[in-house]
């Protein structure tokens, strides 16, 4: 993309920054990373404009360049630009989102890679056989990329009524999760706990057996978070 297009949808950006709130998420985060002081809000109405103005392949160009500046909220849009349901041909903005991966860098790469991976999310969805990738995630000596194969993965905790593939890739995620359970990282642990959480939500039961089973194993407070919502 020409440098002249992505500073102008970095100016749109910076026309609405807030350098006092820049200053606390800096001093909240601790990491030398750029930031802007946007709020999701704001975020949300630009992205939203931009995926009406642009086709797939414009977005996929303007998302990597702004992922590249590593400006914080300019990460965040690249996610959000990418965020939705129905993309045909979608190959070239899942390639993409899986590059992100590995840019997980930081304290601050939980709300990035979890904006990441609700784009992801939404590219599994429309085609499960993507699960092969992701799998390969979960054996990474990076954790941020081990992380994101739980968070990418939640749509599959939200069936009320799956399928039968829908209950294999379920039970292939819990496989993953229970392969988890030993590492004693707090974000892989909380990752752990949020997809059993969600999941109880629909399929008790599920849960109640990962967490006899392996529970011991969990830290209190990942127990504490996936038996939230059971009896």
């Amino acid at each position: 993309m020409p440098d002249q297009n992505l500073d102008r949808y970095l100016d749109q950006i910076k026309a609405h920054a807030d350098p006092e709130r820049a200053r606390s998420m800096a001093a909240y985060h601790k990491v030398t990373r750029p930031y802007l002081g946007l709020s999701n809000v704001v975020l949300n109405d630009l992205t939203k404009g931009w995926r009406q103005s642009l086709n797939i392949m414009q977005r996929v160009e303007l998302a990597d360049a702004l992922w590249q500046t590593d400006i914080f909220e300019a990460r965040l849009a690249a996610a959000k630009l990418l965020t939705q349901a129905r993309i045909r041909p979608d190959d070239a903005v899942w390639a993409l989102i899986q590059s992100w991966v590995a840019d997980f860098d930081s304290l601050d790469s939980w709300a990035i890679a979890d904006h990441a991976c609700m784009a992801g999310q939404k590219r599994l969805t429309n085609d499960p056989s993507r699960l092969d990738t992701v799998e390969l995630w979960t054996t990474s000596d990076h954790m941020w990329t081990r992380r994101a194969a739980l968070v990418i993965t939640l749509p599959w905790t939200k069936q009320n009524h799956p399928k039968p593939e829908e209950l294999q890739a379920r039970d292939r995620v819990l496989g993953w999760a229970a392969g988890y359970v030993t590492d004693r990282n707090w974000f892989i642990q909380k990752a752990i706990g949020w997809w059993l959480r969600d999941l109880s939500k629909h399929d008790p039961l599920r849960v109640i057996g990962f967490l006899e089973r392996y529970g011991a194993q969990m830290k209190p407070f990942a127990r504490k978070i996936a038996g939230k919502y059971l009896p």
